[in-house]
Parts: structure tokens; sequence; C-alpha cells
């Protein structure tokens, strides 16, 4: 692990500032390193080695109004706040942006996607490495005629074990790809890894970004760049415009004020039922699936560990399936939601919709489907949670097609620039977002 460099010295240029170490920020800092620039990566998180824990995962993303968020619908929302942001517990799963989606942005990135085959480890996981809960689903869900594939992962599958559930908490064993991989990188060529910065608003004077002011260890610090990106996720990015006071600092319409509106959050519900002589629950997650891109609606085995499936049970009153975890398929279903709801400065508020809720629905009756035709009993729902918030940016509203503000040097690379209900796991999506900002910071 690079060890943690705080503020560089006020003689030091910096080219670029990133806030923020997901997949689009740590990609950004990686190219622009390898450019030759001089790059600070400010974090609000711990770069901590990956124990595979879930005490640890805990701490990363279970922390109210940190990590874990509960809106007024009682959906949870969970974010990792850790170099690598969600990516570093995340299932790894990679679908690539959707090109006619961003083409009517005039956002091309056929060419990143070819870049992100070439790079990262992006393979479908061999028939040893899914588990037999994820091959009993996929059984039932082929025998009832659905289009069940298996789905593409960022996983070094040389290095992923078998019996292992650990990519939830945090991979220890290097198999599987997060954003810390390019980070690391950055670092090892010279970039700045400023960790513990929660960054509050951007300075702007005379129009232009000109750097941050965070707070680390109980103090304000400002530090300065030629540019300034916020990669601070779909939650993050937009409370810190929110902040960025620009009355009086040369601009006039920066937009900032509707940020954080009209969002989308991937709602997700677990579908679950146990099988008889089934004797499981660890395994990669996220295997294999269904995506039904017209309707809006993805559903994947979802085995998740033991305290998480007793979460879920405990949840919705199902005391008498706590001890049923080797034995109970667990499928997901996620939808691409309606846009809606307000992100403030310390809360966030997104209710689903009349349709959303029929997608949900459609999905759940699916996922009985297939679990009953595996021959499970005692089937039941979560309640719905929040996977991927975004859309609290857009392009075409806070950014153009470059992801460029309409203050200069300020930019925003995230899943917040999605402009529309998305649906997706969007790390592939924001690696190539991350690639094509990195080409033109450098071209200027």
């Amino acid at each position: 692990m690079p060890s943690t460099h705080f503020a560089p010295l006020a003689d030091t240029q910096l080219d670029t500032l990133i806030v923020g170490s997901g997949p689009a920020g740590a990609t950004l800092a990686h190219e622009l390193t390898s450019r030759g620039q001089n790059v600070a990566v400010l974090e609000w998180g711990k770069h901590e080695p990956i124990k595979g824990s879930f005490s640890q995962m805990a701490k990363m993303a279970a922390i109210p109004g940190k990590g874990a968020f509960i809106n007024s619908d009682l959906s949870l929302l969970l974010r990792g706040i850790t170099t690598g942001g969600s990516s570093t517990i995340n299932f790894a799963t990679a679908l690539a942006p959707p090109l006619d989606y961003f083409k009517k942005y005039g956002i091309d990135l056929s060419q990143e996607i070819e870049e992100v085959d070439k790079r990262l480890p992006l393979d479908t996981l061999p028939d040893e490495l899914m588990g037999p809960m994820a091959h009993t689903i996929s059984d039932a869900a082929t025998a009832l005629g659905l289009n069940w594939q298996k789905l593409d992962k960022f996983i070094h599958m040389d290095k992923c074990r078998t019996h292992c559930h650990r990519c939830t908490y945090g991979c220890p064993y290097e198999a599987k790809w997060s954003a810390r991989d390019p980070l690391n990188e950055a670092v090892n060529k010279g970039a700045q890894l400023i960790t513990q910065a929660k960054v509050q608003r951007v300075i702007i004077k005379n129009g232009k970004a000109v750097g941050v002011e965070y707070n680390q260890g109980g103090q304000t610090k400002q530090i300065y760049a030629n540019r300034v990106v916020l990669s601070a996720g779909g939650i993050g990015s937009p409370r810190i415009l929110q902040n960025s006071n620009v009355e009086g600092a040369g601009i006039q319409g920066a937009g900032f004020e509707n940020s954080g509106k009209d969002y989308f959050v991937d709602p997700v519900i677990v579908v679950m039922g146990s099988v008889k002589g089934m004797k499981s629950g660890r395994e990669v997650p996220m295997a294999a699936g269904l995506h039904l891109p017209d309707e809006g609606i993805m559903l994947s085995d979802l085995t998740l560990p033991r305290p998480l499936f007793q979460a879920f049970s405990a949840q919705v009153g199902r005391l008498d399936r706590l001890l049923a975890h080797e034995s109970t398929l667990t499928i997901m279903v996620k939808i691409k939601d309606e846009l809606g709801g307000k992100i403030g400065p310390k809360w966030l508020n997104k209710k689903l919709s009349q349709a959303d809720k029929q997608k949900l629905e459609k999905g759940c009756q699916i996922a009985e489907d297939i679990l009953k035709q595996a021959g499970a009993s005692h089937i039941f729902r979560s309640h719905h949670f929040a996977a991927h918030p975004g859309g609290t940016a857009k392009i075409g509203d806070i950014v153009n097609s470059d992801l460029q503000t309409r203050v200069a040097g300020l930019y925003v690379c995230d899943a917040s620039v999605i402009p529309e209900a998305w649906g997706l796991p969007p790390s592939y999506t924001l690696i190539c977002l991350g690639l094509r900002l990195a080409k033109h910071l450098a071209a200027r």
C-alpha cells in the first residue's frame, strides 16, 4: 500500500485536483499522472489494507449520515467511504456503457470501451467459480425459458477462490478489481493522496475554480490547483457544488442550485427461498442474471454473507429464517427508477413512483417463479433499498459533454453526471468517463 501524502508545499503547482477516488476519480488520476501531470487526490475515507471482514466493511459503508442513509421512503442506501469508493465493496459486475444512451449527449465511449477491454480483467466466471446456489438459480431460470446469462466481472479469475463470499466485504486476495488498483499506480507514479479529507466547497475566484476547502483532523485547510474535478459520487459531488458559493466570484448562473435534484437510485429488492438439501452461502454474487432493458428490470443471483442475510430476514420479521442461510437462494431484483427527489446538505429524499413499484413487483414475480422452479419454499422479500445514486449533476444540465460546469476549470466525473434513469452497475461506465476526461484535460 502506498503511504498517504498530505497537502503539497506552497510552491508546488498542481495541474489537477481530484475529489474522490472511486472508479472515475482513480482512473482519471492514473491517466493524468501517466501523462506527466502533477495530480493530487483528496479522499474522505481511509486507505487501510483490505481485510475482507464484516466489521471493516461496516466502518466503510454503514455509519449513518456518512456511508448509510435512510430516506423518507424508508429505503436504505449504502456507499463506500474509503479509497476506491464503493468499488472496494461492490460485486465487480461489469456492464458496458450503453453507447446510444450517451451519444444523444455528444459523448462517444466506444474507444474507451475498447481500452477497458484490453486493460482490465474482464470475463465471465468459469463454471468452477460459480457456486451451487448460482448454478441452481441459473438452471431454474433457463428451465422457465428465461435468457439467464453469465455476467461479465472485473475479476482476476486466477486469483479468485471457490466457496468465498468476500466480494461484499472487499477482496483481501487482490482477485477483484477495484478503483484502488489505478489509484495505487497513480500514487506510485507521483500522484499525491490526501486521505481523511472531507471537501466542503470549491474555491472560485474571478469565475474560475482554483482549489478546494476541506476538513482534516478537525482543521479547515485549502489546497489549490489549475483545475478541480469532483468525483465524490452521486451524493458527495452535488453537496460540494451546493456549498460552493459563487456569489461575488465573477460568474453568473453557475446552476449549482439545480444539483442534487431529480436523481435515480436503482432500487433493489432481494427475494429469498430455502431449498432442502442445499448447503452453500459462500459464493461470488451476481455470477449470472437477466437484463430486460426495455422494461428497466435486472435480476441476478445474489448470495449474501450470513450477517447481511440475517439483517434482511430480521428487517421483514422473518426470524424463522435466521438460521437458514446455507439453504436459502437469493435473487436480486433491480429496476431503473424514475427521476425524482432531492439531496440536501444533511439529508436525501427519494420516493418510489407507482411505475417503480409496478416494475419491482414484476421483477419479484419473475424471481419467485424461478425460486419455485428450483424447489424453494418459505419464499419472502426484503424491503427495497437503493443501489446506485446518480443523476445529481447531469450532463446537459450541470455539466456539458466535456463534463465541465459553467465555472471554468471545474469538472464533475462520477455517477452524478449520468443524465437519465439508469438501472445498471455503473463502474464500467465511470471508468470510461474517466478515461475520456483524461484525454480532454491532457489536450488542454
